[in-house]
């Protein structure tokens, strides 16, 4: 369809809006925003700049795309939004971008992010991805691919969450969660591996036992988080254990227990 813009939507002269979009009443699109073809605003979104919207992203009622951070450190420096292509924010999603001069917020492709999700400054999110309603990251989250947030679960401010991680609803998320693992729980307690999740990914049944076999080397022997890596380490690992041990290994904050 060709592009079309409500009477009623402000967009800024200055803003670049790509072919086949439609902007619908009363939205707000700022300068220095940036949408791709095909997006599609329902009504009362704004889209705040520096923010770089790719194709195919979907906007529904009320939400709240990029304004400035809320962290207390901001001084009004350009910061950014990139979002990719073929993306979902339903009613009332707000993202943040960065916080310090030139920091961004990223948020990758093919995610569906539901009502009330919340994206905070200088986080990074995969793609693939969903967030039940409520589902929010404090600052400087990282969120790998195919994770799915629970309803109402909060992650603290510089966690990582692995890929095809499975959070529980109305978690506390305060350290690390390691790839292909079921997470819940206030606090949040490492429960197993995220078997169904990977099945409908096409992971084979050997590629899933070597994971359970990695998780029971990190969570159910006795040996500490250091001892686990270096005993995963020996020998010949498959790439999904590599990633496991990587992961852990650079962890800043810790994690998350079983």
């Amino acid at each position: 369809m060709p592009r079309e813009i409500h009477p009623t939507a402000i967009v800024h002269p200055d803003a670049v809006i790509g072919e086949d979009v439609y902007i619908g009443p009363y939205c707000i699109v700022e300068k220095h925003v940036t949408l791709g073809d095909g997006c599609w605003l329902q009504h009362h979104v704004t889209i705040c700049g520096p923010s770089t919207i790719g194709r195919q992203n979907k906007f529904y009622a009320y939400t709240s795309i990029g304004q400035q951070t809320q962290d207390l450190k901001y001084s009004a420096e350009p910061t950014y939004l990139e979002v990719g292509d073929h993306n979902v924010f339903r009613e009332f999603c707000t993202v943040n971008r960065g916080t310090l001069p030139e920091a961004k917020t990223v948020v990758g492709s093919h995610n569906n992010f539901l009502a009330y999700a919340h994206i905070a400054h200088d986080c990074i999110v995969g793609n693939h991805v969903i967030f039940s309603n409520n589902g929010t990251l404090a600052g400087h989250v990282i969120v790998e691919d195919h994770v799915i947030l629970g309803g109402l679960t909060a992650v603290h401010q510089f966690c990582r969450l692995g890929k095809h991680v499975i959070t529980g609803g109305c978690s506390k998320i305060v350290q690390d969660c390691v790839p292909f693992t079921i997470v819940d729980g206030n606090p949040a307690r490492t429960r197993s591996i995220n078997q169904v999740g990977m099945q409908r990914h096409g992971y084979t049944d050997e590629q899933v036992a070597s994971i359970r076999q990695a998780y029971k080397v990190l969570f159910r022997s006795k040996l500490n988080m250091t001892q686990a890596v270096e005993k995963l380490g020996e020998g010949d690992v498959t790439p999904e254990v590599a990633h496991m041990i990587s992961f852990v290994a650079q962890s800043q904050r810790g994690i998350v227990g079983a």
